[in-house]
């Protein structure tokens, strides 16, 4: 076996049965792999043969030659040929993978990737340790991203987990999502997983179906599938085979085994025998697009022999959907199964079907129970005969597939309580905006919330759920158009996608100022740091108006430069990678500062600069922020109110204005304001705003009369 190299901390569950041909339809685009049959036979010396290319997938099959024989051991494919899922750079990463002829990966190597993460931050070294995790692994597990402690019992498991590499939680996701989907689009079309069916177009099971049923009812619906055989019935199947009797001799009609199967991911089973507490832990149990059956047995024999082992794969009990066999586990359920009286005793078991196995709940289930005698003394031969149980799920249970399904809803559902903490944020930002007033009336109250926000940024959106918003995302976008294909890989970044269309709609109503001002982690960072050296007694240097223009133009120069690299495709794509460094979010957000000296250096400098230039790089040399202000000229209103007296003759605003996006005439230049609310605050205020501290003092005060004698005026 050759040794090859190839590439994290914290991720999120990601389920393993992923779109494979819907995933290549998203992004649009086939590009070419770069390896040829040669190539790989260096790769993969004698005794191992490379064969011919596959003439309808892009696969070469791999042999073993073992004497006079030649047999198959597997196949090898680019991901980038089958996946080809762009990265965060606008480039898919291309990964060579060896899968064996019982779809586990024999071994994983990277060839090419343009993640910025791991071209110039981490570097490659991590992306290598990661997919070296897969070798070993099986298409057949569910594999997730999560902590690979215990890997060494993992082994034989349907669960196991590998780990991900901090910082870097989006492009894992993307390479890991590459190497499932192009591996299992190869085991379905050469393996016979799933028996060749899309994992995107098979039905899913309905979660709104419930209603109180008990175990009659159940089994009245169609829920509940039930076979009885006989001792008769069971002798006659082994007549002929040389076994002695099964059972002493009774009646033939004596029940030798019973066995039942429902489908326990369905809520209108699942709640009614699991309840309700039940029913929640199993659901915390699956991924999504995983499956339970309930198999309960009696009778002399079941599929609970001496040799169960609590968690594993039985040995009795069978499952395939017409030529598929489907690994079924135990769950190791604990919770009290609402039986009826009859069957509380009886062998009852739950057992997972992993997603990638390819099951289809709309389609019928065949269950076998797996009978062996044995046959002689000293070495017995073991005769086994299956009693078959077929099931099929109620077709009011089940949602038909459709084309469209993708395979990024996973990654949205497990990072649901995210997205529910980053909506509420961005909900409540947008009522502060839409009605500033109560809170611009009190200078501390808007203090202590901008700070709180700031904190809400910088902590949670930046650096925990990984948001910040970058040109990276610009330049993506602009390669992926360029090569041809669509913007769907963002998608796998649910974060980054809920904030850039919520800045798409803010900046029709306010501008740019909503994200540089209240979301960008960077400009939090600045601005807190800011708070801190003013604290100290250290205030920033305002520029010269005329300076300050100039400065300004800058950030426009720069978004041009970075763009057009991007625009030139994969020729320029390292200049790409060299130019938009001049965003320090990567070091001080993505990465937290763990990078090389010269970045830190970088970052660490724009940092400093901002506690004397408020906020410098925001305003002079940010891409993204120019790009923001090109985009906000789309913005309707001009919704800070402005007085006949603003900038003839009341400065007020203007001055205290650290942005210095304020005319001296008074008009607001939106294009440079971050919505720091500062001067709405101060038009509201009688007690801070000129014009409205001049009417106070000539206001007339009208003087009544005290009351006369007897109570008269």
């Amino acid at each position: 076996m050759p040794c090859w190299s190839t590439t994290d901390r914290r991720g999120r569950a990601r389920r393993v049965a992923l779109a494979l041909t819907g995933a290549c339809a998203l992004v649009g685009g086939t590009p070419a792999g770069t390896l040829t049959k040669a190539d790989l036979q260096q790769r993969f010396p004698s005794p191992l043969i490379v064969g011919e290319r596959d003439a309808q997938l892009p696969v070469w099959p791999l042999f073993r030659q073992d004497g006079t024989a030649v047999p198959l051991v597997g196949y090898v494919y680019e991901s980038v040929d089958l996946a080809p899922i762009p990265g965060f750079s606008g480039t898919p990463p291309d990964l060579l993978v060896a899968l064996d002829a019982k779809g586990a990966f024999m071994d994983v190597q990277v060839l090419s990737q343009h993640e910025p993460v791991f071209v110039d931050g981490l570097g490659p070294a991590p992306l290598t340790r990661f997919v070296e995790q897969y070798r070993g692994l099986s298409l057949r597990q569910n594999i997730k991203i999560g902590s690979n402690g215990n890997r060494s019992e993992q082994r034989g498991s349907a669960n196991v987990y590998i780990d991900g590499v901090a910082k870097a939680t989006a492009s894992v996701r993307i390479v890991n999502q590459s190497l499932l989907s192009a591996s299992l689009r190869v085991a379905r079309a050469k393996l016979g997983f799933a028996g060749g069916r899309d994992p995107e177009l098979i039905a899913r099971v309905r979660q709104d179906t419930w209603r109180p049923l008990d175990w009659d009812g159940l089994a009245r619906a169609g829920l509940v599938a039930h076979v009885r055989v006989t001792q008769a019935q069971a002798a006659r199947a082994f007549a002929g085979s040389g076994v002695e009797p099964l059972d002493a001799p009774g009646s033939g009609d004596e029940p030798f085994t019973e066995l039942w199967i429902a489908y326990l991911s369905t809520p209108v089973v699942g709640r009614n025998l699991l309840g309700d507490a039940g029913w929640a832990h199993l659901q915390g149990r699956l991924d999504d697009g995983d499956h339970a059956l309930l198999a309960i047995a009696r009778g002399s024999w079941t599929f609970v022999g001496d040799d169960f082992v609590r968690g594993a794969v039985p040995d009795r009990i069978t499952l395939h959907q017409g030529e598929l066999p489907l690994e079924m586990r135990d769950l190791d359920l604990e919770e009290a199964l609402a039986l009826p009286a009859e069957l509380r005793r009886a062998d009852a078991k739950v057992f997972r079907v992993i997603g990638p196995a390819g099951l289809d709940p709309a389609q019928p289930l065949d269950v076998a129970l797996h009978v062996v005698r044995n046959k002689g003394l000293i070495y017995p031969e073991k005769i086994a005969r299956d009693f078959a149980l077929p099931y099929r799920l109620p077709v009011d249970e089940v949602v038909l597939p459709r084309a469209d399904n993708k395979s990024w809803q996973g990654i949205w559902r497990s990072r649901a309580w995210e997205l529910g903490v980053l909506a509420l944020g961005l909900a409540l930002l947008a009522v502060v905006l839409a009605r500033p007033r109560r809170l611009v009336a009190d200078a501390r109250r808007l203090a202590r919330f901008r700070t709180g926000y700031l904190v809400f940024t910088l902590v949670f959106i930046g650096w925990f759920a990984q948001g910040q918003l970058s040109i990276v995302n610009v330049t993506a976008l602009v390669q992926a158009v360029a090569a041809g294909r669509g913007p769907g890989f963002f998608l796998y970044d649910p974060m980054t996608v809920v904030l850039w269309a919520f800045v798409a709609v803010t900046l029709f109503a306010w501008g740019r100022g909503t994200f540089c001002g209240w979301l960008c982690p960077f400009g939090a960072l600045q601005e807190l740091l800011g708070q801190l050296t003013r604290a100290l007694g250290l205030r920033p240097r305002r520029i010269r108006a005329g300076l300050d223009a100039k400065l300004k133009r800058i950030k426009y120069v720069v978004l041009a430069g970075i763009v057009g690299c991007a625009a030139f495709g994969a020729a320029a794509s390292p200049w790409t990678d060299r130019a938009v460094e001049v965003e320090p979010f990567k070091t001080a957000i993505t990465l937290v500062f763990a990078r090389s000296w010269p970045f830190v250096a970088w970052a660490v400098a724009l940092l400093l600069l901002s506690t004397v230039v408020f906020k410098g790089f925001c305003r002079y040399l940010c891409p993204l922020g120019a790009g923001l202000a090109i985009l906000g000229r789309l913005r309707r209103i001009d919704w800070i109110a402005r007085r006949a007296e603003c900038g003839t003759p009341c400065q007020t605003c203007r001055h205290r204005c650290d942005y210095e996006a304020i005319e001296p005439d008074g008009r607001v230049v939106y294009a440079e304001c971050f919505q720091c609310l500062e001067c709405v605050a101060i038009h509201d205020s009688d007690e801070r705003c000129a014009p409205l501290i001049q009417g106070k003092r000539h206001r007339t005060i009208r003087i009544r009369p005290l009351p006369g004698p007897g109570g008269t005026a």
